[in-house]
C-alpha cells in the first residue's frame, strides 16, 4: 500500500506524522531486532570469514530479550547462517528466517523504518527510504533497496515512500519528537542534491514523526558514509546523549569531534532543557591494511536485554564500557571484539535495525 505520492514526497492521503506515527527510540521496547546476514566478501576483503563469530556472538546477546529476524538469500545461506550460529550457542528459537535477497549486510541502513501509533487500527508501518549505499559509493544496492518493502510484504503492513535517501544511521531519536543528524551527511551533494537543509527538515518531520531536527556538523576519519551520526551522538535517555570525543590533540578527530560537542552545549530540547551530555573516549586508532577505520564505541545497539558495544583490544575498552554501563543501569553491557567487523568500516548499530513493540 503506498500512502504517499512520490512526486511530490507530500501527502497524496497523509505522511506518517499526520496520522500519529513516530519512530521510537531505540531504548524503547522492542518486538524483535532485524539483520542481513553478511555475504558480501568485497565489504570485508580477504577477512569476511572472520567476522561470524564475533557477528553471532552479537546474535546471541540480542536473542536473550527478544527475537532476531535475519534476511538471506536463499535457502543454502540460510543453512551456512544456522550453521555458524550453532556453532555459537544461540537459541535457534529466537532466530527467524527471511528469504530476501541483499546486496550487503547493512541493515541499519537499508532495513526499515517502523514507525508506530499505538491509538490506530494499524499500529505499526513501514517507511521506505531511497537507498544508494552512501552516495552511489558501492553498486550494486537494487536488492538492498527493496528490503523494507519485502518486510511490509511479510507483514502484511502500509509502506510510506517519501521518494528520497535516507539511512538510519543517519538519524538518532530521543522519542519525545527530536532527532539528531549531521550535516556532513545528509547534505552531502551525493544524497539529495535537489533538497536544501530546510527540505530535508520537513522530511524527518513529517516520515518520522518528530518535530524538532538538532544537527551536528561532523563525522569521524575513516566513515565511508560521510558522517553517520550513529558513530559520533547517542541518547541514551530522552534528555541526555554519549558523544564521543577525542582525547590525543594530535590525532585528526580531535578537532572534528571537539566541533560536535561546542553545538551539543548550544543545544536546547523541545522543553527548553539542554542536553545532559557524557562525554565517550574513542579508542586508540585502529588500521588495517594501511586504512584508518572508523572504529568507535558510539556503534553500541541497545536491545532489550543488553547494549552490546564494539570493542576493539585498546586500553580504552573499558572505561568505555563502563561509562556504557552508568547510562544503562537495567541493561547488561557486553563488550565484543569488532576489530574484524570494523574492517567493513561498521560494527553492530550498522548491522542491525530494531523494531518497536507497540
Amino acid at each position: 500500500m503506498n500512502l504517499a505520492d512520490t512526486s511530490t514526497g507530500f501527502p497524496k492521503f497523509h505522511t506518517p506524522k499526520q496520522l500519529g506515527y513516530h519512530f521510537p527510540a531505540e531504548f524503547a521496547p522492542h518486538a524483535a531486532t532485524w539483520l542481513s546476514w553478511p555475504h558480501k566478501e568485497a565489504s570485508w576483503p580477504g577477512k569476511l570469514e572472520t567476522i561470524y563469530s564475533a557477528y553471532c556472538r552479537f546474535i546471541k546477546e540480542v536473542t536473550k530479550g527478544e527475537p532476531v529476524n535475519i534476511n538471506v538469500n536463499d535457502e543454502a545461506m540460510k543453512a551456512s547462517a544456522i550453521q555458524h550460529l550453532t556453532r555459537e550457542g544461540v537459541d535457534m528459537d529466537r532466530v527467524n528466517f527471511y528469504i530476501h535477497p541483499t546486496n550487503d549486510a547493512w541493515c541499519r541502513d537499508h532495513g526499515p523504518a517502523f514507525l508506530v501509533n499505538p491509538a490506530a487500527d494499524i499500529k505499526k508501518v513501514i517507511v521506505d527510504w531511497g537507498y544508494n549505499a552512501w552516495g552511489n559509493k558501492y553498486p550494486p544496492y537494487d536488492l538492498d533497496d527493496n528490503i523494507p518493502t519485502l518486510i511490509a510484504g511479510a507483514y502484511d503492513i502500509p509502506v510510506f515512500y517519501p521518494g528520497i535517501v535516507m539511512e538510519g544511521g543517519s538519524v538518532e531519536f530521543n522519542g519525545k519528537g527530536t532527532v539528531l543528524t549531521s550535516t556532513a551527511c545528509l547534505l552531502n551533494p551525493n544524497r539529495n542534491p535537489q533538497l536544501n537543509q530546510e527540505q530535508i527538515e520537513q522530511y524527518l518531520r513529517h516520515y518520522y514523526g518528530v518535530e524538532q531536527v538538532l544537527w551536528v556538523s561532523e563525522g569521524i576519519i575513516g566513515d565511508d558514509t560521510d558522517g553517520h551520526i550513529d558513530d559520533t551522538v547517542r541518547f541514551v535517555n530522552e534528555d541526555t546523549v554519549l558523544t564521543v570525543v577525542e582525547e590525543n590533540k594530535e590525532d585528526e578527530n580531535y578537532d572534528l569531534l571537539q566541533t560536535n560537542l561546542e553545538e551539543l552545549q548550544q543545544m536546547r530540547l523541545l522543553n527548553g532543557k539542554q542536553l545532559n551530555i557524557i562525554e565517550l573516549p574513542m579508542p586508540d586508532p585502529v588500521f588495517y591494511e594501511d586504512q584508518r577505520l572508523p572504529a568507535s564505541y558510539a556503534n553500541f545497539y541497545i536491545a532489550n536485554a543488553a547494549v552490546v558495544v564494539p570493542t576493539y583490544r585498546s586500553d580504552k575498552d573499558d572505561k568505555a564500557l563502563q561509562i556504557i554501563q552508568d547510562c544503562f543501569p537495567d541493561r547488561k553491557i557486553v563488550g565484543i571484539d569488532s576489530t574484524d567487523i570494523i574492517w567493513g568500516l561498521g560494527s553492530f548499530h550498522c548491522l542491525s535495525q530494531q523494531e518497536p513493540a507497540v
